[in-house]
């Protein structure tokens, strides 16, 4: 497929390809699987029959482990137990279970491989290290009771065979150069790794280099998505001053803080600024899969994805398309202009958002209303019928009067509910601010 002109590279030669890799890996299954392991009720609605398994196969230290670095990570820190490990062993070459506890003992080489990377912080890197003790006992516990011989009778087979499924359409998506062309910067490769796994799910997470973990049930176009989003992790340059005081500036909006408040800490995104670039993320992942003519109904799943959380995406997806009707537009420039200019901001931000729900409920309102509309009407023809009369006419008459009823009553909710119609942004206010 074709792309667009791109724009100027920051970090090395644009690529014009894209190249697919597809492998399986005990590494990353054994650390997604702490997550279960710990007894966290967020997975154990996954894998609760291989809680059951193993649970009773380890030490009662064995298992405190398992629960400490879950405090530590998550309760504690915020994080996420298998996205945070995932990354962090894929800066080191360790595969087996032996050379991962030694890691663990000694991260030193891990640490210096990581600050060569977009992702490490300081504060991160030492969550980590304080749960370093409890995953050194950890993980030598799934070596002791064979975890490895496990993975590779049990797990190994159902992703090989995912892969082989996978393996014939992936490279039909020249998805790099579409990417590269909303960063406005050379990706590091254009090898795309897609590690399948048995124990990562409801995960997609993207690992150092232009790798990502995904889980063998996922259908093709989730690890379509998934590969389009994880690409594009970060989406943006934090060293640069003026995408970090945008950063900052978002932050304090009260959208922001409050979604970052107030939603279930499984789903991650536990910071402003992590939810901003998630958010960021899923709106180019969405135009991006659009080009190729795999979009997903947006405002569907805007409203059901981590509880209907990621409502700067849609703000973020409505503003910056619109901006690419105009001409190319390197997102981040796009970002830093929208925030400081007040587009992306308090009741501008608010007003897109709220136009943006607007439309999905009014969709949701005509679904509703054809489908009861159906009901109604083959019940008056079913009436009909009954008494001898024209049923194919009672089924009209009872189809269209109740479309116009539920119209009706939906189009008062809608617009209690919203109060009017959008407002027109005012960016000179925001500007005086």
């Amino acid at each position: 497929m074709l792309s667009h002109p791109l724009l100027g590279a920051e970090n090395g030669k644009f690529h014009t390809s894209t190249e697919w890799q597809l492998k399986p890996s005990l590494k990353y299954d054994a650390l997604c699987l702490l997550n279960t392991l710990s007894g966290d009720p967020y997975y154990l609605q996954f894998y609760r029959g291989e809680y059951d398994h193993f649970h009773p196969l380890f030490t009662p230290e064995e298992n405190a482990a398992f629960v400490r670095l879950k405090r530590v990570i998550k309760d504690e820190h915020h994080g996420i137990v298998s996205a945070q490990l995932s990354l962090y062993y894929s800066t080191v070459e360790d595969q087996t279970l032996p050379e991962m506890i030694s890691t663990a003992r000694d991260s030193s080489a891990m640490q210096a491989a990581l600050k060569n990377t977009p992702y490490y912080s300081d504060s991160a890197w030492k969550a980590y290290d304080e749960g370093r003790p409890a995953l050194e006992i950890a993980l030598r516990a799934l070596d002791r009771i064979g975890f490895a011989s496990y993975w590779d009778q049990i797990a190994r087979p159902g992703v090989e065979r995912r892969i082989a499924g996978l393996a014939p359409n992936l490279p039909k998506f020249n998805i790099i150069p579409e990417i590269e062309h909303h960063l406005g910067f050379a990706l590091p490769s254009q090898t795309i790794t897609v590690y399948v796994l048995s124990y990562s799910e409801p995960h997609g997470i993207r690992v150092s280099g232009l790798r990502f973990l995904t889980h063998k049930s996922y259908p093709f176009g989730i690890v379509l998505h998934n590969a389009i989003h994880e690409s594009m992790h970060p989406p943006f340059d934090r060293n640069e001053p003026r995408v970090q005081n945008a950063i900052d500036l978002l932050s304090g909006d009260p959208l922001v803080v409050d979604k970052v408040k107030h939603h279930d800490p499984s789903f991650g995104y536990n910071t402003a600024d992590g939810y901003i670039e998630e958010d960021s993320v899923e709106a180019l992942e969405q135009i991006v899969s659009e080009h190729f003519g795999q979009g997903r109904d947006a405002h569907r799943y805007w409203k059901q994805q981590d509880g209907g959380m990621h409502v700067l995406a849609t703000a973020i997806y409505t503003d910056y398309k619109a901006a690419l009707q105009r001409g190319p537009q390197k997102y981040s420039e796009w970002f830093v202009r929208a925030v400081e200019d007040g587009e992306l901001r308090e009741s501008n931000l608010q007003a897109t958002v709220k136009h943006f729900s607007l439309v999905t409920a009014i969709e949701t309102t005509i679904i509703v209303a054809v489908l009861v509309s159906i009901l109604i009407g083959s019940i008056c023809a079913f009436l009909a019928f009954k008494t001898q009369r024209n049923a194919v006419g009672w089924f009209f008459w009872g189809f269209f009067l109740n479309v116009f009823a539920l119209a009706a009553i939906g189009a008062m909710t809608i617009r209690k509910k919203f109060n009017g119609s959008r407002p027109k942004p005012n960016f000179a206010e925001l500007k005086r601010r």
